[in-house]
């Protein structure tokens, strides 16, 4: 551990300080932009959107891309590249495709804040746009996974209790969205994805001296997985979630569908005009790109270096540790703690504007009949705000029992979201009979059925539940769509989309 040495145990505490006083600094720079909800949840405007797509990737990749599945990868071997191969080619393929889309038909919708206030103007449904907030709140159990690897990083490099770990990290990033909103998540996301670039490309570099083999590194790096366990080599997994053609095909259909999580898609209703979605799309897939498919392979090539580690999620802790110099490691692991950091910020803000935006705003009129609109949006606001509070401390008490896999904790949360919410965005696009009824319809049976089949043992593997539930969702959709739909109703979605 650095904690083993006074210099750089001391060299991560004042760079760690000083990022944190950056990022408030940051945060109180945005407090002007964050005193209406729109402001608070988008920042509309308000940022570069070369500066978005980087925040967009550094959101995506979270601890999941940086501890999770190279933890995976240490444990499991070669399939998990699947993994890696979906998070750039799919996910982006999938961005490209729905960004335009999503983005013109908010625009039409007028200032929208949120994901499920797109889905209940585009359905003129304000009971879908409450579900779906409640659906949102699965994010809390994303927030722990990100608690969990930052308190990792903490107990395995620099020797703080797991416990603290996690306080740390809540109270941090609770300061600075609170003061800054979307403005102060996006600025400093876009500036940890650039160090989160820098972090992977210098992984990879490091495989010459560590693996060896000159520009035949991944052939050797092969041969001795091989020699460690055979199993780590196989195209297809011999145990893990990557174990069969099937499991592999569902991996890629939740990677294309991941870009549709409410707060990556809050990135794009960030973008002012229809031209900056370009340079956002640009952006985000170059950064994406080093992101996924370089850090991964740390995973891989820890487990030839360490292949007894008690806990695969320190992989890329351990690995940072013993391969490089002692001060770039130190500067590395405070580039992993703020790639953590980067998809709690945005986690936070999703789940709290979402209960600001989508389920105060719309419920306190039914109990205060003569409110405002003015008091009504400042007291959105406040509760959007004041439900940080509440979402840390729910995060912190569930992450004290810390998980066995922080990846399958991760990507439990976002397949319940992504089973509720991918039928009535992607038919709302072009299907004239996607009516309200039939979009309730669908996120009830697609996150239901994800729950029960993953609580209950019916399906065990996680991404061939949420294929199966998502498919279910679309079959939901599509039959009460039919029995539903009106010709006024068609009018209106035609009308909407024209």
């Amino acid at each position: 551990m650095l904690a083993e040495s006074s210099l750089l145990l001391w060299t991560v505490i004042i760079l760690l300080i000083a990022y944190f006083g950056v990022v408030t600094w940051i945060g109180k720079k945005g407090r002007a932009h964050s005193k209406s909800m729109n402001g608070f949840a988008t920042a509309r405007g308000k940022v570069s959107p070369w500066l978005v797509g980087a925040s967009f990737a550094a959101s995506y990749s979270s601890a999941n891309l940086f501890i999770g599945v190279p933890g995976l990868a240490y444990e499991y071997g070669t399939s998990v590249l699947w993994y890696t191969l979906g998070c750039f080619g799919v996910s982006w393929v999938g961005l490209l495709i729905f960004a335009k889309t999503f983005w013109r038909y908010g625009k039409k919708f007028g200032r929208v804040s949120t994901v499920p206030e797109w889905l209940g103007r585009r359905y003129n449904s304000k009971t879908l746009q409450v579900i779906v907030s409640l659906l949102i709140l699965f994010n809390v159990y994303y927030i722990v996974g990100q608690n969990v690897g930052l308190a990792t990083i903490f107990e395995t490099v620099i020797g703080i209790p797991y416990f603290w770990g996690i306080i740390i990290g809540v109270a941090i990033t609770i300061l600075y969205i609170g003061l800054g909103g979307a403005f102060a998540q996006m600025i400093t996301d876009g500036i940890q994805g650039l160090f989160m670039a820098v972090a992977s490309i210098l992984i990879f570099i490091s495989f010459f001296w560590t693996i060896g083999g000159g520009f035949n590194v991944f052939g050797e790096l092969t041969n001795q997985l091989n020699a460690v366990d055979s199993n780590l080599t196989t195209f297809v997994g011999v145990d893990g979630p990557y174990n069969s053609v099937l499991a592999i095909m569902a991996v890629q259909f939740l990677l294309f569908s991941f870009v549709l999580m409410p707060h990556l898609l809050n990135k794009i209703l960030s973008i002012e005009t229809e031209e900056e979605l370009a340079p956002f799309t640009l952006s985000s897939g170059i950064v994406l790109f080093v992101i996924s498919t370089l850090m991964v392979l740390g995973g891989l090539a820890a487990r030839v270096i360490f292949p007894t580690l008690n806990s695969p999620d320190s992989a890329i802790p351990m690995y940072v540790i013993e391969s490089f110099p002692s001060i770039i490691a130190a500067i590395m692991i405070v580039g992993i703690i703020s790639a953590i950091l980067s998809s709690t910020d945005s986690l936070y803000l999703g789940v709290t504007t979402s209960i600001g935006n989508d389920f105060y705003r719309v419920l306190a009129p039914v109990f205060k009949k003569n409110i405002s609109q003015a008091r009504l949006e400042s007291q959105s606001v406040k509760v959007a705000k004041g439900s940080l509070i509440v979402v840390g401390l729910l995060s912190l008490y569930i992450s004290l029992d810390r998980p066995d896999s922080l990846s399958i904790l991760i990507q439990f949360s976002f397949s319940a979201i992504i089973s509720g919410i991918l039928a009535p965005i992607t038919l709302g696009y072009f299907w004239k009979k996607a009516t309200n009824y039939g979009a309730i319809a669908a996120v009830i049976t697609g996150a239901g059925l994800y729950v029960v089949f993953t609580q209950f043992n019916i399906i065990e593997n996680i991404y061939l539940a949420m294929f199966f539930a998502s498919f279910a969702s679309f079959i939901a959709m599509a039959i009460i769509g039919w029995l539903t739909a009106t010709e006024k109703h068609e009018e209106l979605v035609l009308k909407k989309s024209g």
